[in-house]
């Protein structure tokens, strides 16, 4: 039995926490402040899709965020605050991340160690998860990181309505789609993570190709940036359709 593997969220790292907050609001979107990785030196906000999020990610103390270890995320993080505010990378969700461990060792990538990660919301409530980070990167595209949440997707899901962290957006239905990445050679960059992560590929017109993550996907077009650029959204509301959100070096797309 394959560990499973959804996409659960994505890191967009920000200096100011509340600017995307805003933007998201005027845009009839729920974001919010999320709370602070006390052990790590980072903050962040989040914007919720059912359970698949965003996570802007901030640094509230840099000492801390350098004297890091083995956490890829702050360490990028660090290099690239303040001048860019770049879309850093995808997060996977898995129901055995020492399967996932195992087996992305077998296939000879550098990996942290998993870390057990916790931070209070800001109701106070502990938020515990195990996860691990890759370093490296496939022709310069770095790698998603992978999660393990305490509890099912359903009780936690059922968990964070209950408790007002995923809510309806004023806007309406809106669904987070897929992920778009530019890189220089999209079959070779899709067939490796298909390869790694167990995803299903696909070649569509214009020479993309998709990997299938669950419900939504993760787009591989030509460019020479080898960096996640975009979110794709599905949105009910005529007002949000054929609008984009631009956060620093990263863009919010609604169709």
């Amino acid at each position: 039995m394959m560990a499973t593997i959804t996409w659960d969220h994505l890191v967009h790292y920000v200096n100011d926490l509340d600017q995307p907050v805003e933007s998201f609001r005027q845009h009839g979107l729920v974001a919010f402040r999320g709370g602070a990785h006390k052990a790590w030196g980072t903050y962040n906000s989040l914007s919720y899709f059912g359970l698949t999020y965003i996570e802007f990610l901030g640094i509230e103390n840099l000492e801390l965020a350098k004297a890091t270890e083995h956490n890829v995320v702050v360490r990028d993080a660090v290099q690239l605050l303040p001048e860019h505010e770049a879309l850093s990378r995808v997060v996977l969700r898995t129901d055995d991340i020492d399967a996932v461990a195992a087996s992305l060792h077998a296939a000879g990538l550098s990996l942290s160690p998993i870390i057990d990660g916790k931070r209070l919301d800001n109701a106070g409530r502990l938020i515990e998860w195990r996860m691990m980070t890759i370093d490296g990167d496939f022709a310069g595209l770095v790698y998603p990181f992978i999660i393990q949440w305490t509890g099912t997707d359903e009780e936690r899901l059922d968990n964070m309505t209950a408790s007002g962290i995923i809510q309806p957006h004023p806007a309406g239905a809106v669904e987070m789609v897929s992920a778009v990445f530019r890189v220089s050679d999209p079959a070779a960059a899709a067939n490796h993570w298909s390869t790694l992560f167990g995803l299903p590929v696909t070649e569509s017109e214009g020479g993309r190709f998709s990997l299938k993550v669950g419900v939504q996907s993760f787009d591989f077009v030509q460019g020479d940036e080898n960096e996640f650029k975009q979110v794709i959204f599905a949105a009910e509301s005529a007002e949000l359709k054929g609008k984009t959100i631009q956060v620093g070096e990263g863009e919010y797309v609604f169709t």
